[in-house]
């Protein structure tokens, strides 16, 4: 019996694999840290706890774009209740990821993607 080999690729592997989306975590944490409007989410913190966050985020975006990575982190609505997250957070959000994404020069198509699935998380992080 021959094995047939799929020509579709990952969003993980379209992104770059693990070091790609490690790149973008570690340019888009200082952009989020650095925005008056997020910077609150990050103050009186360690900075060990700052770097496990990153990991935890690596993880998780490498494990829902395909990759072979397991998130061992708690799911979106618990890591991010009681923030008090609201849609200008949000908003801000997408546009430090936008302007990260087009520093990494991501094609529209897989921009498109992670676009797609951040989106999906949004019920579970935004609180008002």
């Amino acid at each position: 019996m021959s094995k047939t080999v799929s020509k579709s690729r990952t969003l993980y592997e379209r992104l770059g694999g693990y070091d790609a989306i490690s790149a973008v975590a570690n340019d888009l944490l200082p952009r989020l840290q650095g925005d008056a409007r997020l910077a609150r989410f990050w103050q009186h913190r360690g900075e060990d706890g700052v770097k496990r966050e990153k990991q935890l985020l690596i993880d998780f975006l490498c494990s829902c774009a395909g990759g072979p990575l397991y998130y061992t982190g708690r799911d979106m609505k618990t890591s991010h209740k009681g923030l008090k997250i609201s849609e200008g957070d949000w908003s801000a959000f997408l546009g430090h990821l936008d302007g990260t994404l087009q520093a990494f020069h991501v094609p529209q198509a897989e921009r498109d993607e992670v676009f797609a699935f951040v989106e999906s998380t949004k019920r579970d992080i935004v609180e008002v």
